[in-house]
């Protein structure tokens, strides 16, 4: 009782390994497109909302200048290093706690909240610089203020400023 059928290989259905490993493959490539304009688009974010912070910053440091007649007293007017140029009295002036007009209603994320001083800082973490012309000292744009941003490079081509 032989049977005439042939010899066949049965077909399963299954993926061979060549298959799996281009698809392994295809994915790893888009994984990796995606996370690379992940942080491109990260990085335009901190930076446009930097740009938006740095006008309102402004705009709050030129209402100031108008009820007050002069532009918000510098923290060390002294100082000639562009490290010690910060926003502590900044803080104080356009936002007072007690009696006194608000400037500017800053977001929890641009506060640096991690002293008994309040400043403001950028999307990366580092505080906003500010600079004026202050007891005749010529700096910058000596009739006018500086309000910038280092947006976390230390070229200064790079810097957000008003």
């Amino acid at each position: 009782m032989n049977s005439s059928v042939p010899n066949r290989r049965v077909s399963c259905g299954a993926f061979t390994l060549i298959e799996l490993m281009v698809v392994v493959a295809i994915i790893a490539i888009l994984a990796g497109l995606t996370l690379s304009t992940m942080g491109y688009m990260n990085r335009k974010a901190a930076r446009s909302r930097a740009e938006a912070e740095v006008a309102a910053l402004a705009a709050a440091i030129e209402s100031y200048k108008l009820d007050n007649g002069l532009y918000p007293q510098m923290d060390n007017p002294s100082s000639t290093s562009m490290a010690n140029v910060t926003t502590t009295n900044l803080y104080a002036a356009l936002c007072p706690t007690g009696a006194g007009k608000v400037y500017l209603e800053p977001r929890p994320s641009m506060l640096n909240t991690n002293s008994t001083r309040y400043s403001f800082i950028d999307p990366w973490g580092n505080a906003y610089n500010y600079r004026t012309n202050t007891n005749g000292n010529i700096l910058v744009n000596s009739n006018f203020f500086d309000v910038w941003s280092t947006a976390g490079s230390t070229n200064t081509d790079d810097y957000i400023r008003n």
